[in-house]
């Protein structure tokens, strides 16, 4: 592996966290259930989490995302995700990544703006539901969070069931139109194996995976 390459590591619950840090985890990605592409933790896993990251001076990202499944929330979800956002907030959570359409897959751009208030300047990831937009939509998307200071966007490029080799060229676009305003985060099949390739064939700096650590 490159020493120069940022990797965010998605770990599950506490469990993996003291490991990932310990082999080298630039960023934590905070998450409960992998399985259905992580949700929020508990407020008790977050805590610790927390504390113990900021003891090896590694920041840490929580998923905010109260169930699995699709991305459009109704009222009472984006309030039980503001709520997971003020407890982020309270317990020293460097960053936060959400997401959330519309029922014909685009920004939710009110539900947007609630949360982005609720996270009150901590870090901004838009995460994986950007691939469930249509590609011509993604664009205006890359303006509008550039504009309402997100810092990352996680993107696969494509569906998950594409290999992510296949969906470099899109990537690259991606990459291309978000212009240095917000890093485009690829993920999804980034392994220790192929972080370098795909980071150099993408020019970018930072990575996100769960097998990221030889």
């Amino acid at each position: 592996m490159g020493t120069s390459l940022f990797k965010e590591v998605a770990i599950e619950n506490y469990t993996d966290l003291p490991a990932a840090i310990a082999a080298g985890a630039n960023r934590i990605e905070l998450n409960d259930n992998l399985a259905v592409g992580g949700t929020t933790v508990s407020r008790g896993v977050m805590s610790e989490s927390a504390r113990y990251a900021a003891e090896h001076h590694v920041p840490v990202t929580a998923m905010i995302r109260p169930r699995g499944g699709n991305f459009v929330y109704n009222d009472t979800e984006i309030k039980i995700m503001e709520a997971d956002l003020f407890s982020a907030q309270e317990l020293g959570i460097d960053g936060v990544a959400f997401g959330a359409l519309t029922p014909d897959n685009k920004l939710d751009e009110d539900a947007l703006e609630q949360l982005i208030a609720a996270a009150n300047g901590m870090s901004l990831t838009f995460h994986m539901a950007f691939d469930v937009m249509a590609d011509e939509d993604q664009v205006h998307a890359l303006d509008w969070l550039a504009d309402h200071d997100f810092d990352h966007v996680l993107t696969h490029g494509g569906d998950l069931s594409t290999p992510i080799l296949q969906t470099l060229p899109h990537l690259k676009a991606l990459v291309t139109a978000a212009a240095n305003r917000l890093i485009i985060l690829p993920g999804g099949g980034i392994t220790s194996a192929n972080a370098d390739a795909v980071a150099t064939e993408l020019g970018v700096k930072e990575v996100h995976g769960t097998h990221l650590l030889s």
